[in-house]
């Protein structure tokens, strides 16, 4: 029992140095060398658990994807209206972006995915059903329109989710990330919330803040005080 422990420990040794060099410098200039002095462990202990690269990448967008789920899973637990679901996922997922490398580096993995020839499509996949069957649901609870397509609206979401933590990323290193998922929100919620739902635009966007742990105040950039 003690040998496995120790063999768990140093393999999300591995996953975690692998993710900081993964997220600063990409699969191309990341090396097995970079990994191992980031992970702290010895390139026979880093080639005894992971034989390449590849398989380095895969792991870390195994983990990124596990840690997304949980996030996941416990919003999906509490059993909220669906549209109101759907925002603080958003949100939750916008948060791990701001305070978990492993996440951030298996965002970029994905864009890089064809250099190693990794399958990504498995992680969209999930959340396009996820955020399909929530807005099924939101329709059915009277508070999306009746007219919103269920598969059409998810995918939409989440390109539109993809290309604002991208663009925030791009600017300023995704320090104002959950402002701009608050009001990609606030501009698309009065679009497809049903008229008869009583729900305010502005007070669903700010579910976003919610998910926030990272100190971000709701209409802020991080880092700005009130």
């Amino acid at each position: 029992m003690v040998l496995q422990d120790r063999a768990k420990a140093t393999r999300e040794a591995i996953v975690a140095g692998a993710a900081l060099v993964f997220e600063e410098r990409g699969f191309g200039s990341a090396t097995i060398a970079l990994v191992a002095e980031a992970a702290q462990v010895t390139k026979g202990a880093l080639y005894f658990h992971y034989k390449s690269k590849d398989e380095l990448a895969g792991a870390v967008l195994e983990a990124q994807h596990s840690i997304a789920m949980a996030a996941g899973g416990r919003i999906l637990g509490e059993n909220k209206p669906a549209l109101e679901t759907i925002i603080r996922l958003c949100g939750a997922f916008g948060n791990l972006l701001v305070t978990d490398h492993i996440v951030r580096a298996g965002i970029r993995l994905t864009l890089e995915a064809s250099a190693f020839g990794q399958e990504v499509r498995k992680p969209y996949q999930d959340w396009l059903d996820t955020m399909s069957h929530l807005t099924e649901n939101g329709i059915q609870q009277g508070h999306i329109r009746a007219s919103v397509d269920p598969a059409d609206f998810s995918r939409y979401i989440v390109a539109s989710f993809t290309g604002v933590q991208m663009v925030s990323n791009v600017l300023n290193g995704r320090e104002d990330v959950m402002l701009r998922i608050q009001q990609m929100w606030e501009i698309l919620l009065p679009g497809i919330i049903d008229g008869n739902s009583g729900l305010s635009p502005a007070e669903l966007g700010a579910l976003v803040s919610l998910e926030s742990t990272s100190g971000n105040v709701a209409g802020r950039p991080l880092g700005e005080s009130a």
